[in-house]
């Protein structure tokens, strides 16, 4: 990459994490005043400068892995709803039935983006019954409750269902 691009994904970089981090500040003081909206302003900024390669790394820059791809977003909200709620039901009928059997699993993902595998994680967490224990690169330990197998790709496939799919047509 030549450093006139490095510089400009620097920038792009920094944006980002400066909209970010205003965004939050927007979210989280609920107020709209001028100065209240200059300080978060100024602070994001600040913050930026500080965090931006960490927030998003420079192999992760791509416009493809930062941006994501509008109408599969679009599509992977319903689908992210659709999975707590079956979730949640199953959750309910195994504490009624008590029929639960807890467990890790492991399993990888296919995820190029370090950010879609974040997302997954975070799915996989929200989902009732199962927790994202760890996530290093594209490998993933989960607690579930309700281990049908020990085979790994086989257990990640119920584990993550379409999420995944939906995912890579966000970041490819």
């Amino acid at each position: 990459m030549s450093m006139k691009a490095r510089n400009v994904w620097s920038i792009i970089r920094y944006g980002f994490t400066v909209l970010f981090l205003f965004i939050c500040w927007i979210l989280f003081s609920a107020t709209f005043d001028i100065p209240y909206l200059f300080i978060g302003l100024i602070g994001s900024m600040v913050i930026a400068l500080m965090v931006y390669p960490v927030f998003i790394e420079e192999h992760e820059a791509g416009r493809h892995s930062v941006i994501p791809r509008f109408l599969p977003l679009l599509g992977y909200l319903p689908l992210l709803l659709w999975a707590l709620y079956s979730s949640s039901f199953n959750m309910l009928k195994a504490i009624v039935t008590g029929k639960i059997a807890p467990g890790i699993v492991h399993f990888k993902s296919t995820l190029r983006s370090d950010l879609a595998r974040v997302l997954l994680a975070h799915a996989i967490t929200f989902s009732p019954g199962t927790i994202t224990m760890d996530l290093n690169e594209d490998h993933f330990i989960v607690h579930w409750m309700f281990v049908s197998t020990r085979h790994s790709r086989q257990a990640g496939n119920e584990i993550k269902g379409s999420l995944e799919g939906q995912l890579r047509k966000i970041w490819i």
